[in-house]
């Protein structure tokens, strides 16, 4: 499980996707620690990969893009090769 960095300002490798918004759906659910040490999960449903400067993105997700979480662009590359995470565009 990840530790999300609430300081973390990065992301570069969701490959070939480098410094761009995607839209993207969640088709199991991801699970995270927030920066208050409590576990959470991005659920199901659509939602949107901002990949940040260095190795973090920012998964944004909620009916309104309301909720977010900045993961290791690594646990987000993992989420998609378990068919986690599908990328739409």
């Amino acid at each position: 499980m990840t530790r999300v960095d609430p300081t973390a300002s990065g992301v570069d490798a969701i490959h070939p996707l480098h410094g761009s918004t995607h839209s993207a759906r969640v088709t199991d659910p991801i699970p995270f620690i927030a920066p208050n040490g409590r576990k959470r999960t991005i659920p199901v449903g659509p939602c949107l990969i901002e990949e940040l400067d260095g190795d973090r993105v920012d998964l944004v997700w909620g009916s309104a893009g309301e909720k977010s979480a900045v993961l290791p662009a690594s646990e987000t590359e993992r989420a998609r090769r378990q068919d986690k995470l599908v990328l739409l565009d």
